[in-house]
């Protein structure tokens, strides 16, 4: 979908440049492509082909949202995107209760909206209860002689004013890193949210915010946060804090263009929901593990190569179950060799009793294999999976069916 300044495209869909979409908005995206090694999509001739990332990319006034799918006939944008808010809610990667649910069905309102009033929430709530002040160090001059003399710069800037003294000192403000990193967020969300209510909010919330010193914010400034009991509340806003800064693409916005791209790997994102679906709903027989890894193979000089399915299953102390998931529709047809022989490696190496390939697709199918022997023609005793799950809208639904797909399948055994 193609409207002014809001364009809705799939994944591994091509977008070439034309009214709304510019020469201008591709060279931006260009930009960004090759700082993070050409990962979100891939340049053709006067336009883009996107890959397996989704989310939302704004270049000065112009939103895209790159929505998943799995079916190669449903077009429907409002469904995609209502299953992409779903997905991101059920692995904790976006709230949207705040928000409410009305809002969120508005085709008007895309996910760098929704990340950006969670945050104004979050910010809202924060000056309500009172804003915290903090201890810190502040080197400068003052009129009476407090903390510690610094003498060779006392000289260098006081050698005609003698009532100043240039010391470093303990102050107790609101001035402190903590408020200067929910400042430049504001920041951002204005730069990003002109012309919509988001704007007149975030202008609001900055006549109630503290001033406060504007610093560089990059990602060392968020690891030299301590959290104490005093500070803890700011713990989500610092979170959003950090998805909206770190995303504001640093080295395109000091060109002509400002961007920022909240983007998501759907592969990492189908594993984590499916983790998630596992935990909640499979019979408390099962221990569920996201990422097991075990050490595979080490070179003589360098780091260990590991090995790490997805998702590994455990029926008391003997029974193994191995699942790697895939974002994409096989439609009943065989997977790919390549994930075949993946999956094959696991059986052998974590001793599975079976293993599984877990995809999404427009209905729900079960299919079993056997690997052959190693020698001979001979089938072996190692199954694999192959177990497609309907995508629902009803999120809830469709958890609890992952769930009993799978343990169906590990029932029949």
């Amino acid at each position: 979908m193609i409207a002014k300044n809001h364009i809705q495209v799939f994944e591994y869909q091509l977008l070439q440049c034309g009214d709304v979409f510019k020469r201008k908005h591709l060279a931006a995206l260009s930009k960004l492509n090759a700082l993070n090694n050409d990962c979100y999509f891939d340049l053709r001739y006067n336009g883009v082909k996107f890959k397996n990332f989704v989310g939302v990319l704004q270049v000065e006034n112009l939103t895209i949202e790159i929505l998943p799918k799995v079916d190669t006939q449903e077009d429907n944008t409002a469904l995609w995107q209502g299953v992409l808010i779903d997905m991101l809610k059920t692995t904790k990667k976006l709230n949207i209760s705040k928000v409410g649910k009305a809002n969120v069905s508005k085709q008007n309102l895309h996910l760098l909206d929704i990340y950006f009033q969670w945050f104004l929430d979050e910010v809202e709530v924060l000056i309500h209860q009172g804003l915290i002040k903090q201890y810190y160090r502040k080197t400068g001059n003052v009129k009476a002689l407090k903390g510690k003399l610094e003498f060779a710069g006392h000289l260098r800037k006081n050698l005609v004013h003698k009532e100043r003294f240039y010391t470093t000192h303990q102050v107790y403000e609101k001035d402190h890193l903590i408020h200067q990193v929910l400042a430049y967020a504001l920041s951002v969300i204005e730069k990003f949210s002109k012309g919509t209510y988001v704007y007149s909010r975030c202008k609001s919330i900055q006549l109630n915010f503290p001033e406060v010193s504007k610093i560089n914010i990059d990602s060392r400034s968020f690891t030299r946060i301590k959290l104490n009991r005093k500070s803890a509340p700011y713990k989500t806003a610092l979170e959003i804090a950090r998805f909206i800064i770190l995303q504001y693409a640093p080295n395109i916005k000091h060109g002509q263009e400002n961007m920022i791209a909240l983007l998501f790997d759907m592969n990492s994102l189908w594993e984590e929901f499916i983790y998630i679906s596992l935990k909640r709903h499979l019979p408390e027989k099962y221990t569920i593990h996201a990422q097991n890894t075990k050490k595979f193979w080490k070179p003589n000089d360098g780091y260990n190569s590991n090995m790490r399915p997805d998702i590994v299953i455990n029926k008391g102390m003997q029974d193994c179950i191995v699942c790697d998931t895939k974002w994409k529709n096989i439609s009943k047809s065989n997977p790919v060799p390549n994930d075949l022989r993946q999956l094959y490696v696991y059986h052998d190496y974590y001793s599975a009793q079976k293993v599984a390939l877990i995809y999404p697709g427009n209905s729900s199918f079960l299919s079993s294999g056997f690997y052959y022997e190693k020698y001979g023609e001979k089938l072996s005793n190692k199954e694999c999976g192959v177990i497609s799950i309907q995508v629902n809208r009803n999120i809830k639904k469709w958890q609890f069916d992952i769930a009993q797909e799978i343990d169906n399948w590990i029932k029949n055994s």
